[in-house]
């Protein structure tokens, strides 16, 4: 009898029951509204924006999900083996039959876990470009305004604005309050920065910071919406956050990092009295230059005076007449050596044309014989019996007729 009840019952989808559960889970008001602590593991991070992820202990697990809109608001980055604390919702995703605890914000906690979410962001942004040199504003030199975003009701702002009045009264100083601690102070901060840049473009350059404090106190200059603002904006800004030991994501961001708020207002503004000093000192020592080159100048008048003028001239020209002398004299003899030259040259020329004058070896008894035509000829293969030559002697021409011609072997 009780099985056939059993089997009466009517079946259900797998969607149904799917949304049954979910309603069941939404109406629970434990699961509703639950904080969770864990370690987070097996992050990623969607291309839609949204961050899934995994909470356990020693024991379990329990499958997160971060919305987008959610994981904009979030203060801290986060990453694999940080202990985090969860507030959120149990949800069950229908169509898969999963559930999972739906994020509505996160905190950290312990340094260790801040040093992670610190190390996580600076990592990010360093790849983004944001501390990269090449995008650094050089701070004026003599600033006519400059702007301070802190606390208003800090010691910080009190110790910045003694040092910069006590250094000069040149420079304008606007102090814009901020927020510099808490879960609103960073979007605070960011806010300030962009509204000195767009309602006092004037300004020459910008302080940010705040005195010292815990990590946790100075996690706001750790977000990444104030280091994006510091790194937009148009005015050269001064990190100066804590003290000395102190290192924020805003230090890598700004143009300039200053170890305290103090030596911020000192990187500002230039100390006018030292200015000054320094000013005197280039006086003195440029009048005591002048002093020692108008000494000398007067003493070197003094020592030329006109007759010593007169004799340094008379004996300049005698030196300069001795050099031109000494001058023509060695012209004159390359000249006269250049003419001996030639003429060598030219009775040697000579010689060798009267020694190839044909007249001269005639007259030693020998004789030049010309073939038909009137021709020189060396050759006695140049002529055949019965042809004509001449014979030309020193004193005339024997005209002879040929009868044999004999040539020799050996030419």
């Amino acid at each position: 009898m009780g099985r056939k009840n059993v089997l009466a019952v009517k079946p259900i989808s797998v969607s149904q029951v799917n949304s049954y559960i979910r309603r069941v889970l939404q109406s629970d008001p434990l699961l509703g509204n639950v904080t969770v602590t864990g370690e987070v593991s097996n992050l990623t991070y969607h291309g839609s924006g949204h961050v899934y992820f995994t909470l356990k202990d020693a024991a379990s697990s329990l499958n997160c999900f971060l919305p987008r809109d959610v994981m904009e608001q979030q203060r801290y980055e986060i990453a694999e083996g940080m202990e985090i604390i969860i507030n959120g919702y149990i949800a069950v995703y229908e169509k898969g039959g999963r559930y999972s605890l739906n994020v509505r914000s996160i905190e950290v906690e312990g340094m260790g876990n801040l040093a992670i979410a610190f190390e996580k962001l600076r990592e990010k942004l360093e790849k983004e470009g944001l501390f990269d040199p090449k995008y650094k504003k050089s701070l004026p030199k003599f600033p006519k305004k400059l702007a301070i975003v802190t606390s208003e009701t800090g010691a910080a702002v009190r110790d910045m604005l003694k040092i910069i009045k006590g250094r000069t009264s040149l420079t304008d100083v606007l102090i814009y309050p901020c927020l510099v601690q808490g879960p609103d102070a960073a979007p605070d901060i960011a806010r300030a920065i962009q509204e000195v840049n767009r309602l006092f473009p004037d300004t020459d350059v910008m302080i940010v910071g705040r005195g010292g404090g815990s990590m946790e106190d100075l996690w706001a200059f750790n977000e990444e919406v104030v280091a994006r603002s510091i790194f937009l904006s148009e005015i050269p800004v001064i990190s100066a956050v804590g003290h000395e030991r102190d290192f924020t994501i805003a230090d890598f961001a700004a143009d300039k990092r200053a170890a305290t708020p103090t030596e911020a207002a000192q990187l500002a503004v230039l100390d006018m009295t030292a200015v000054w000093q320094q000013t005197q000192a280039v006086r003195s020592d440029l009048r005591n230059s002048f002093d020692r080159i108008l000494r000398y100048m007067e003493l070197r008048t003094k020592a030329h005076d006109l007759p010593s003028l007169r004799r340094a001239l008379l004996d300049r020209m005698d030196v300069m007449d001795s050099r031109a002398e000494r001058f023509r004299n060695q012209i004159r003899l390359e000249l006269e050596r250049k003419v001996l030259e030639f003429e060598g040259r030219t009775e040697r020329a000579k010689a060798a044309v009267e020694a190839a004058d044909p007249r001269k070896i005639l007259d030693r008894g020998y004789a030049m014989v010309l073939s038909k035509g009137e021709k020189p000829t060396t050759s006695a293969g140049a002529f055949s019996p019965g042809e004509n030559l001449t014979v030309v002697l020193k004193d005339g021409k024997v005209i002879c007729s040929v009868n044999e011609v004999r040539m020799e072997k050996n030419g």
